[in-house]
């Protein structure tokens, strides 16, 4: 089996590696490819990557290229993990919207549209060379804004499916507050990506009795606090909602907090740079703690049970994925992407069915998708006018005045990654 990584030289890449080492038995790679445009970083991660595997006594063997058509052919499976205009343009997306009182964020708000705009355009050609190359390869989409992105990949006609690792988090920190073991776990998880909610925790699987209350009962004040969001909160809502929705349920509260501390970009960006010494090392074989405050906890995880699955092996039966609603949420149309748990296997992924959402969501969840379907056209078609309208939409901007501004910032600080700009 070969699998490709399309962002290999990233710094999250050793964690995914960590996981396929662990976890050789459900997803046996014979070939792993790390395929980055950076031949310093790639070095780096590269070197660490295979001493992981050496220590844990993988035999499988990792390959490094910046040839991308080289890196992915034969590839059954390949992963994007990349991040277009890099760290630079993450704090960019961070910082700008605040200038108009808006969230800076590089996955929702007018940061997010930004990250689209230089994004989906990219992962296109990335796919078509995949599908050039292997027609039959799966791609696994880790890249954000990973509903719009796996979207574009799906109407394209790409074998794909995106992947988050805010389910497979919930479910690690629910089992280790209830004393059993993550596969007991199921989550009633649904929305759109970075936009969730869990409305159930079942044991033993999809037909499980909830124990939702009792979690909220014996330990609101901890999920709480790892939200940033009041427990009274959580108490009326009767639901776990994803951190990403503090954006959008205390909007203002987070804009003071962001104007008056450092971007997390910087702070991940400081971080790249103490990796990259670590990875530097010979001596190192394992993925060091500091990864660990990066972000993508437990992706590797994620990653590996996916693509065990679509490949036919030993993955979970039913996993938290972006794909195509197909009538699951009747309130969205059936070619949006949600996020949900699905039946994934070598067919693919098919969302289960979900119990009748609240309004106070589904309201939410229309709204956003109606922005994404405009974020996506301006994406693939580009125009001053498309990304307005997309802006405009946004339940987080939603005033003129701040869509023809952001309009221009978001232009004026991306026009090198916009073709028609």
């Amino acid at each position: 089996m070969k699998l490709a990584v399309v962002g290999g030289g990233s710094t999250y890449t050793p964690e995914l590696i960590d996981g396929f080492a662990r976890l050789r038995d459900t997803l046996p790679v014979e070939e792993l490819v790390l395929v980055d445009p950076a031949p310093e970083r790639l070095d780096l991660v590269g070197g660490l990557a295979r001493r992981i595997f050496a220590k844990q006594g993988h035999p499988g063997k990792i390959v490094t290229t910046s040839d991308l058509d080289a890196g992915v052919e034969g590839a059954d499976a390949v992963l994007l993990q990349l991040r277009v205009g890099g760290q630079a343009a993450r704090e960019q997306d961070e910082t700008w919207p605040l200038e108009c009182g808006c969230v800076g964020q590089e996955t929702t708000g007018a940061g997010g549209l930004a990250k689209a705009l230089r994004t989906v355009p990219v992962v296109l050609d990335i796919a078509e060379r995949v599908r050039r190359t292997n027609p039959d390869a799966w791609i696994i989409d880790f890249t954000n804004p990973v509903g719009i992105v796996t979207r574009a990949l799906l109407q394209a006609g790409h074998k794909a499916v995106g992947l988050c690792n805010v389910a497979i988090g919930f479910q690690r920190k629910f089992a280790g507050l209830l004393g059993v073991t993550p596969t007991d776990v199921h989550l009633d998880h649904v929305g759109l990506n970075h936009l969730t909610w869990e409305t159930g925790v079942r044991l033993g699987g999809p037909e499980g009795e909830s124990v939702l209350p009792k979690l909220l009962g014996e330990f609101g004040d901890d999920i709480a606090a790892d939200l940033s969001l009041p427990r009274v909160l959580l108490d009326r809502l009767g639901v776990v909602p994803s951190y990403y929705l503090r954006y959008f349920y205390a909007h203002d509260e987070v804009v003071r907090e962001l104007r008056t501390k450092p971007s997390r970009a910087s702070q991940v960006a400081e971080m790249e740079r103490e990796l990259l010494k670590m990875y530097a090392d010979p001596a190192l074989d394992e993925k060091p703690a500091l990864l660990a405050k990066r972000g993508g906890a437990y992706y590797s995880e994620a990653a590996v049970d996916l693509a065990a699955s679509l490949l036919g092996g030993g993955g979970s039966p039913y996993q938290v994925v972006n794909t195509y609603n197909k009538g699951t949420l009747p309130f969205l149309p059936d070619d949006a992407v949600i996020e949900v748990q699905a039946a994934v296997g070598a067919k693919g992924a098919t969302p289960l069915d979900v119990a009748e959402v609240d309004p106070l969501y589904a309201g939410l969840m229309a709204n956003v998708t109606a922005y994404e379907d405009l974020a996506l056209e301006a994406a693939l078609r580009g125009g001053r006018d498309r990304v307005f309208r997309a802006l405009l939409s946004h339940p987080l901007i939603g005033q003129y005045e701040y869509a023809e501004a952001l309009t221009d910032q978001l232009i004026a600080h991306n026009r090198e990654h916009l073709a028609w700009a």
